[in-house]
């Protein structure tokens, strides 16, 4: 019996799951790369893959990349794909052995590399970033070990930085560094990062997430270096500091998109403001600038180790659902869990439940442009006549995207004339794509897309549906036709 055998886990019906409006991005590693785990992730409702470039080499990533290929052209589905580029991680060099740290001990950062080494109460150290340390100032902080290890700037000369410990915690080589008070001012995209970003353009991923993003600049040049490749992918940033929120309008401006990396804010600013800060870039990215943003880190951990997440856990998980976000990431929970598949089953329904109470449908008072008032227009007709779904042809998917902002009870099924169109759009909320068709007159589109509806059972015929297209066909950004499809116009184009 197989390992994913689905009659192990509690999963609803294909349909159901795919109707889910809020999207799942599972990270893979050890525990869900094969062929076989990721074919049951896709069938349990994961929508995006994350390829983690923390870890592994281009071997590792180009062999999981084709084994996501394989298995979408198999299941016939359509799955994006994000690259998270590493960045400029800051951490402790080698250390002799571990350290044993109590409250009161100190630290001394060394600026010039050293052999770290202990002495009585007294840790030598040094970090792989060591210019950061001009930068510090007396009563500043240092974080290390992920935050759970706190000290505070005591003294600086020309050759260290002394910190003091203010609790107890042991310290291992590489572990990693904050610094919640200091504008560290570093290039966020490494020689590494560089080569992988190549990669990522040369196999055509759909997305890449920029790690600790602090300005709109440094989105810019992440965006001038994919272009200069001959890239066109999605760029996502990566909110991981406390200067990136303070700049966050700017960020989202030159973005496509957001990732709101809680695990690394928690640590850059007080915890307790970490949920005010989800809802408040929520709400400036996906529900006022059209761009997808993603939840991530810690969102059912306990299933890394665990069969069932904890009350606590679920309710973190409803209420980035009930916030509006457009998807939810799981990190090790998918990566290195005792049970992928089963998580992904067990955040479907945590979404299901959560969306049963969602206050659909946003309205607004001031539009972008033309198709931003088709969208609108679109959605609420849809709510109104409490349409069933809608069905949009789109060629370059932005009247899908403005559709998907406005948060309708209909769900928005994206007709697309190309396939990496239509993998960007498994970003976003309420959105179904993949169904490619020929480029043809309105007539004939109309029928060819209701008919491959049809077959992946996403058309009753007792229901009401809203059709959208564009005349000419093929230009994107002409959105001008808006259909109402009853029993009887449903039978006529699903006639042979």
């Amino acid at each position: 019996q197989s390992k994913y055998d689905f009659a192990a886990y509690y999963l609803v019906n294909w349909t159901l799951m795919t109707l889910r409006k809020t999207k799942i991005l599972a990270t893979l590693g050890p525990s869900s790369d094969s062929s076989e785990c990721i074919e049951q992730l896709i069938l349990t409702g994961v929508n995006l893959f994350r390829l983690n470039f923390s870890h592994g080499d281009h071997d590792y990533h180009s062999k999981v990349f084709g084994r996501i290929k394989t298995a979408c052209e198999k299941l016939d589905r359509t799955v994006g794909v994000l690259q998270d580029i590493c960045g400029p991680k800051v951490r402790v060099s080698k250390l002799p052995n571990d350290f044993q740290i109590k409250a009161g001990d100190q630290i001394i950062f060394h600026k010039n590399g050293i052999d770290a080494y202990q002495e009585v109460n007294h840790y030598h150290i040094c970090i792989n970033k060591p210019e950061i340390l001009d930068l510090l100032k007396v009563d500043e902080f240092i974080y290390l070990c992920d935050g759970a290890l706190r000290t505070k700037v005591i003294a600086i000369d020309d050759t260290t930085v002394t910190t003091q410990a203010e609790n107890a915690f042991k310290l291992s080589s590489n572990k990693g560094v904050n610094f919640p008070n200091t504008r560290i001012n570093i290039d966020i995209l490494t020689e590494k990062d560089k080569k992988d970003i190549a990669w990522g353009v040369e196999n055509k991923v759909d997305f890449m997430a920029i790690s600790f993003v602090q300005t709109a600049d440094d989105m810019l040049k992440a965006k001038t270096l994919v272009q200069s490749l001959g890239g066109t992918q999605s760029l996502i940033a990566k909110i991981e500091k406390f200067d990136a929120c303070e700049n966050i309008d700017a960020i989202i401006k030159v973005s496509d998109g957001i990732m709101i990396a809680r695990g690394d804010l928690g640590i850059e600013m007080p915890y307790h403001q970490v949920p005010i800060w989800q809802k408040r870039i929520i709400q400036k990215t996906s529900l006022q600038s059209t761009k997808p943003v993603i939840v991530a880190t810690q969102m059912l951990l306990s299933m890394a180790q665990n069969e069932s997440a904890t009350r606590a856990e679920v309710s973190d998980v409803a209420n980035a659902v009930l916030d509006g976000t457009d998807c939810v990431m799981l990190s090790e929970e998918s990566a290195v869990g005792v049970n992928p598949v089963n998580t992904v089953a067990y955040m479907s329904q945590i979404i299901l439940a959560a969306e049963s109470v969602f206050p659909f449908f946003k309205s607004s008072e001031s539009f972008e442009d033309r198709t931003d008032i088709v969208a609108t227009s679109t959605v609420k007709l849809a709510q109104d006549l409490d349409a069933k779904g809608i069905f949009a042809l789109s060629s370059s998917g932005l009247s899908v995207r403005e559709m998907s902002k406005y948060r309708g009870k209909a769900h928005i099924f994206a007709m697309t004339h190309d396939d990496f169109v239509a993998r960007q759009l498994t970003l976003y909320w309420g959105v179904t794509p993949g169904m490619i068709v020929n480029k043809d007159d309105i007539e004939a589109m109309s029928k060819e897309v209701l008919k491959k509806a049809s077959r992946h059972d996403f058309v009753d015929t007792n229901k009401l549906y809203i059709l959208t297209a564009g005349h000419p066909v093929g230009k994107p950004g002409t959105t001008n036709l808006i259909k109402v499809l009853g029993s009887k116009e449903l039978k006529h184009y699903l006639q042979d």
